[in-house]
């Protein structure tokens, strides 16, 4: 196969919502309709006692959250689908933010009876501000919910989209009992509840069929037909084009737990999503097609395999073919590697390859070269651009509970920080260490896993920290002398030794500004990338 027809049959997508709506589940149920696995295991219900096969950290299966972005791919009509399922919880907000910059389009969940919450509001808008094509599910139709024309007007309003109705639901609640595919024209009736396994159903393909009454009941059946019209009348007709320019959003219905539209989503998702994209660098657009591999590590793991200790670098290849022990250029550190044993994934299980396309995820070996962010090219200095760190919310004093496992704890510190769950800061003054994170749960996760894949224990303390500011400044100036003598209690070294001042406040900030007008203060070290 050429390089084009791989590109052409590769989708790389990543599932966004609010937590609990249903984006695991959903997951799952696209791996069993894509025939990847053969039952799905319902995330949180103990009648099941499969876990689901994306969530594979010990601390998601006791909180039935997703933590980790985890790495999905399988084969669908004639397609590779690289599915990166990110953590909902908005205390994991940047792991996502990261793996956004990773994927070629978003499907959006939504809770038909919670409708449009916030963590859904804050990813849609990264993924608009990137103009990310997104297609919109909304789950959990088997529940009494909010009715479908209220729902679209939401989404239109809070998250300030186009819709465009591609199905719709016939019921809902205890009269849930199917989905008319607009896409397709045809509905969907499911007979029994396999919510493991794929039920059987019956398609009619004529609206006006009168068969149609004698199954859904003579009322539904008239409720619908008026919705159908309702929505000739009142939505535009779907425009690939608009979707790929992020300007329209296609809206499928549907109950992932019962399987009622998951596969009218993943049919129209394979007809319409994009494949792999151009990706912008710091000196030009790298287009797949070049004949010449680059990509970017866009997300860190250590211990997959606590057995093991090891660390996985996620790469996505942004253009060329990745093969298995050629030399490649870490473009960061201008030093030439090559990987024996490059994985491709299916949530916790991995395979070596020997080569991949763009579009597809790698995991590479990594004994510690890698950082988040970094590209590796076949010689060409280049670096991709837009994988942000941001400035914590949450700060701690990170303390050792056992003076004999002081070493562990500073390995498994030093690993977690590579993996971009939290940030480390050192005191310029006195050497103690900080710990900073976007969330609170951050810290939770942090101390199970130093505990459980270090066998170091720790404890925490607070401190008033308002923003961790990265600081950059002539170190050799009079001024940024007076800013270090005056600031040296809030002075602090990140994981990389860049200066970092810890703000107690915003009136700091300004002040700080103010008085030293030289001193540039960044809340994104993003900055600090371009320059290693």
């Amino acid at each position: 196969m050429t390089l084009e027809q791989e590109i052409a049959k590769r989708k790389t997508f990543g599932i966004i919502s609010h937590p609990d709506a249903g984006k695991t589940t959903l997951t799952e149920k696209l791996l069993l309709f894509g025939g990847a696995i053969q039952e799905a295991g319902a995330v949180k219900s103990n009648k099941i006692k499969k876990g689901a096969t994306s969530d594979f950290m010990e601390i998601e299966r006791q909180r039935g959250i997703s933590v980790a972005t985890s790495v999905l791919a399988f084969e669908y009509r004639g397609h590779k689908i690289n599915i990166l399922d990110t953590p909902g919880h908005k205390d994991f907000a940047e792991d996502t933010f990261r793996t956004l910059t990773a994927v070629d389009s978003v499907i959006v969940v939504i809770d038909v009876a919670k409708g449009v919450e916030e963590q859904t509001e804050k990813l849609v808008q990264v993924c608009r501000m990137r103009n990310i094509p997104m297609l919109v599910f909304i789950n959990k139709l088997d529940r009494e919910g909010k009715d479908a024309f209220d729902l679209l007007d939401e989404v239109e309003q809070k998250l300030g989209l186009n819709v465009v109705p591609l199905s719709l639901p016939i019921g809902m609640g205890v009269d849930f009992q199917g989905i008319y595919n607009i896409w397709e024209k045809n509905i969907q009736l499911f007979l029994e509840e396999k919510k493991q396994k794929v039920g059987e159903s019956i398609t009619f393909n004529d609206i006006n069929d009168s068969s149609i009454d004698d199954v859904i009941g003579t009322k539904a059946a008239i409720t619908l037909r008026e919705e159908l019209d309702l929505i000739e009348t009142v939505y535009p007709e779907f425009d690939k084009n608009l979707y790929m320019k992020g300007e329209q959003q296609p809206v499928f219905f549907g109950s992932a737990l019962n399987n009622f539209g998951v596969r009218e989503l993943l049919d129209a998702f394979i007809d319409i999503a994009p494949m792999p994209q151009p990706k912008e660098s710091d000196v030009r657009i790298v287009k797949p097609e070049e004949k010449d591999f680059t990509g970017f590590v866009f997300k860190i793991h250590a211990n997959m395999d606590p057995k093991h200790r090891d660390r996985l670098a996620f790469v996505k290849i942004v253009s060329g073919t990745f093969k298995r022990n050629e030399n490649y250029l870490l473009v960061r550190e201008n030093k030439k590697m090559k990987f024996s044993s490059p994985n491709a994934f299916f949530a916790d299980k991995k395979e070596v390859v020997d080569e991949s396309f763009p579009g597809d995820i790698v995991g590479l070996h990594d004994t510690g070269n890698f950082r988040i962010g970094d590209t590796l090219t076949c010689g060409e200095r280049l670096n991709f651009k837009g994988i942000p760190s941001f400035s914590p919310e949450h700060f701690r004093y990170i303390n050792n509970t056992d003076p004999l496992k002081a070493k562990q704890l500073a390995k498994g510190i030093d690993q977690l920080m590579d993996e971009g769950v939290a940030q480390l800061f050192t005191l310029e003054m006195n050497g103690r260490k900080i710990i900073g994170t976007v969330g609170a749960l951050q810290y939770e996760v942090i101390q199970y896993r130093l505990e459980h894949e270090y066998g170091a224990k720790c404890s925490y303390e607070p401190i008033n920290i308002h923003k961790a500011c990265w600081v950059e400044a002539d170190e050799e100036s009079e001024e940024f002398r007076e800013f270090a003598k005056l600031k040296q209690r809030f002075l602090a070294r990140d994981k990389h030794n860049q200066l970092v001042f810890l703000a107690d406040s915003s009136f700091t900030i300004t002040m700080t500004q103010e008085k030293f007008p030289n001193i540039k203060l960044h809340f994104i070290s993003e900055f600090r990338n371009s320059k290693g």
